[in-house]
This record gives structure tokens, sequence and C-alpha cells, in this order.
């Protein structure tokens, strides 16, 4: 098991894998040097003396300056090390572009529907359009388990405190967000649940969600009920009733989109399972497959590597706009811009934001970005797509599978017990998390500091995610849990 590893030949820290006592030799690079201090797991440690202003390098990249003397050996942390962004910056197109090799195709048993969309689950949703009738769509929900077939693999409501007393961009962002989740192809049937008289009301919300099947969407007003509740279990008997006619049958790995989003990272997230997922990113992409990376907040200090990996400069252009346009988000609310990792983050080894977004890119992999995303807009591109959306755990896995994800993978040094609206993978980054929280934790990717190769762990996370796609439940998926959050930006009237 290796204890320690430096990860890019230009580096001057390294990283602990395993807690390493103090006094420890450390033989690197024909070299040797003593530990000054215990370093804990994730932590990173200084491979020569440092001066105060002199640049900290990891993944080759710098990740802030030292605030004071470091010797070789010492412990580097927020004690002696700041980061080192600014705000606004001018940027220019280096294109570097990395072609994948074509793979042949693999296969996962989901759902065809009529409409020539793929699901890879059979499941009926209830999307209230406003926060008032949140009770009424969760008793629905409650109800109606007792009339579920084997062919629906559940029914869920998706509460949410929006839909009035809202303005502008923020008020159609809530509807697009809901619009997208009612033609989502994971939902076999759709109830949309109004109140009567709020903003984002059924024919409102109608505008955004399109052309739709009549007998897959159905729509129901509390107001307009003498028992909505009544009402609604009828409704959704009838969505199960419909629903229950699709079948799982083969289908293509290039049909699948998969985001990808980290939560709870410690020091280990960018060694272990970031690397993983970016390596699972590239077979899927180079199977015809889509991915989608978002949490922008977390792509600076690295925006620079994907800026460069934009397959054209229209798309360079809009990944500069996506970086800056939440950098003036920040900015607009007198919040500094790189204040963002947090206390459980810091404590798992991660000092500043480019520590933390140059580890939180590695779930990118190396594929071009071919696609650029707003807030709620759909995957139109196959290969790796960029979304804008914040950090928070469960507003971006949402903003991921309003996009069209099909399934979220989730890695994590801490963990978590949350879900979104569509399966959600957790991943340990290490293995006391995958042994601790075995309700948690889907896929462990801690393995890799006991000598698993990168190539052989992407691709048992493939396989994996395939068996999810096929009607493996996740973790989250067998506690029963659904989330759904919605990006807030505008006032509440």
């Amino acid at each position: 098991m290796k204890s320690f590893i430096k990860i890019n030949p230009s580096d001057n820290v390294a990283v602990a894998l395993q807690p390493l006592a103090k006094g420890t030799v450390i033989k690197l690079d024909n070299s040797t040097l003593t530990l000054t201090e215990e370093i804990m797991q994730g932590h990173k440690f200084a491979l020569k003396s440092l001066k105060p202003g002199d640049s900290i390098i990891k993944y080759g990249n710098p990740i802030g300056r030292a605030t004071a003397e470091i010797p070789a050996g010492s412990w580097i942390h927020t004690h002696n090390l700041k980061t080192g962004l600014g705000d606004l910056l001018t940027y220019t197109y280096n294109k570097t572009i990395t072609e994948l090799p074509h793979r042949e195709p693999k296969f996962f048993q989901g759902y065809r529907r009529k409409n020539g969309g793929v699901g890879v689950r059979n499941e009926i949703w209830i999307i209230p359009t406003v926060g008032c009738v949140n009770n009424v769509a969760s008793a629905i929900e409650r109800a109606t388990q007792k009339y579920m077939t084997d062919q629906i693999d559940g029914v869920c409501a998706f509460p949410h405190p929006y839909g009035c007393s809202q303005m502008g961009d923020d008020q159609n962002n809530t509807r697009q967000i809901l619009a997208d989740l009612v033609n989502h192809p994971n939902a076999g049937g759709v109830l949309v649940l109004g109140l009567g008289c709020e903003n984002s009301n059924i024919d409102e919300l109608k505008k955004f969600i399109g052309d739709y099947d009549p007998e897959r969407v159905r729509f129901l007003v509390a107001q307009e009920c003498e028992d909505e509740i009544r009402d609604g279990i009828e409704t959704v008997k009838e969505l199960i009733s419909y629903a229950s006619s699709f079948k799982r049958e083969p289908i293509r790995a290039s049909e699948l989109i998969i985001g990808m989003k980290c939560g709870g990272s410690d020091g280990l997230s960018g060694i272990t399972a970031n690397p993983t997922v970016g390596a699972f990113s590239d077979k899927l992409i180079s199977m015809g497959g889509s991915t989608i990376l978002t949490e922008v907040p977390e792509m600076f200090g690295a925006e620079e590597l994907l800026m460069n990996r934009c397959e054209t400069e229209d798309l360079f252009n809009q990944t500069v706009a996506l970086v800056n346009d939440f950098k003036n988000y920040f900015k607009s609310h007198n919040q500094t811009i790189y204040e963002n990792p947090s206390p459980g983050n810091k404590k798992g080894g991660i000092s500043s934001l480019e520590d933390k977004s140059l580890g939180c890119t590695q779930k990118s992999g190396s594929a071009p970005v071919m696609g650029v995303l707003s807030y709620g807009e759909p995957v139109k591109e196959k290969g790796l797509n960029l979304l804008s959306a914040p950090g928070n755990d469960l507003v971006a896995s949402t903003a991921l599978a309003a996009s069209g994800a099909h399934i979220v993978l989730f890695t994590t040094g801490r963990g978590t017990p949350f879900a979104s609206p569509v399966p959600t993978v957790k991943i340990s980054t290490n293995n006391q998390l995958a042994k601790k929280k075995q309700n948690w934790i889907d896929f462990n990717c801690g393995v890799m500091v006991n000598d698993t190769p990168l190539d052989e762990l992407s691709e048992n996370l493939l396989d994996f995610v395939l068996e999810i796609a096929s009607g493996k439940k996740s973790k989250s998926e067998e506690a029963g849990f659904h989330d759904m959050a919605i990006f807030k930006q505008g006032v509440t009237l």
C-alpha cells in the first residue's frame, strides 16, 4: 500500500495516502527527506523548502502561495498557504485537444419512450407547480404505493418551496427546471399538480413543457377539485396503468447521459475517485455517450484547463462567459469569489479553491468540451458538456437531472445520504468511508491506494453504471430517497 503520492512530476508537494508520523523518512526522486510533523491522510507536505510568496504546486498547477517559511517535510495547509486567485480574468484560447479512441459499444437494459427518448427508470413522478401543494403531492405519493406493478420502479413526489412570489429570470428558472423534469425520460408517467392561483400555474408551465403525450403527462388543479387527493390518486393509478406497458430492452450505452458531481471532498478526491470518474467519462464518450460537469464555482482556478479543451473558439467564449458570469454573481452579492472550501473540505486536506478545483475537474477526464449549457438547458451535443449551476450538492445534482442526466455520479470523501431526481451513485474516495457508511456508498475508489490500476477501476465503474442503468438500485434509492432543489437567484415577493 502506498503511503504518499506525488501527483505530477512538477509538484513541490506530496499527499499522504495514510496518516504519516513525524520523523517518517520519505524517499522520492532519488532523494530523501524527513517529515517534521505528523501529516494526516489527504493532507500535503513540502518536498522542498519554500519561502513566503513561492507558488505551491499540486496537479502540476499552482494551488496558492506560501505565507510563511515552509521547511522541506513540513505540513502545508491553510495556516501557511493562501489562494492566488483574483477576480475577473482575461483568457486566451490555446486549444489542446485529446482525441479519444473509439470503443466497441456496450449495452444496458433501458426503457424506450414513444418519442424516441431513453429512460433508465420507469417511475411515476408527481411534480408540484408551487410549494403550497407540497403536502398534497406527498400524500398522493404515500397513498399510491400499493398500486404499483412489477413494471413500475417507484411513485415519487418532488416537493419544493417555489413557483410563486418570484420575478423575472428567477421565476423562469423555476418553470424551466419543473418542465425539464416533466419531460425527463426516467418518468414513465407524470402528474403535474397545481394550486390554481400561483404565478407558475399549469398554463404558464405548459409553455415551457412544449409538446407532450397526454397519456404520459396529466394535470390537476387543486382549487378546481372537490377532493384533490382522491382525484390525484385516481390519476396516478391511470398513469401506472399506462407506464406499465413499457418493458426494459437492450439499448446502446451511447444513449446514456451521466452527470458528474462531488461533495464532502477530501484530499484524496482528486487522486482516487475524481480521476476514476474522469476515466469513466472518457470511456463512455468513446462509445458515443455523454457526460455533464457542473458546479462552476469549483472550476475557479482550473477553468483554463477546461477552456483549452473546448472543441471550438465559440465554445471557448461560452466557457469564459460561464465562469465570469458566476464570478459576477458572487460580486453582485458582495461575496468573495474564492472562499469556497468548506470546513469538511479543509479537515480532509483541501487548502484553497485552486486545490479543490484542480481535484474537482479531474472528473472531466480528457475529452474535448462539446457543449456549454445554461441552467436548465438540456444536453444537445454528444460528449462532454459543461453546465451552469452552483456547487451546492442538491441544487447542482437537480440541475444535472434537469439537463437530461439519467444518473448522477457523486464522489465524496466524507459521505452524504442525499439523493436527486435520478439514481445518485455515491463514490467514496477512501476505504475508511466505504467501510463505515456501507448504507451510503455504492462504489469504492479508495482501493486505488492499494494499487488497483485506474484503467481497471474505471472499467469496473463503467460496468457498475450499466448495472444501475439496467435497474440495480443505488443505496439512496434503496432507502427511498428522492430529492430536488431549485437554484434561487432573485427576490421573494
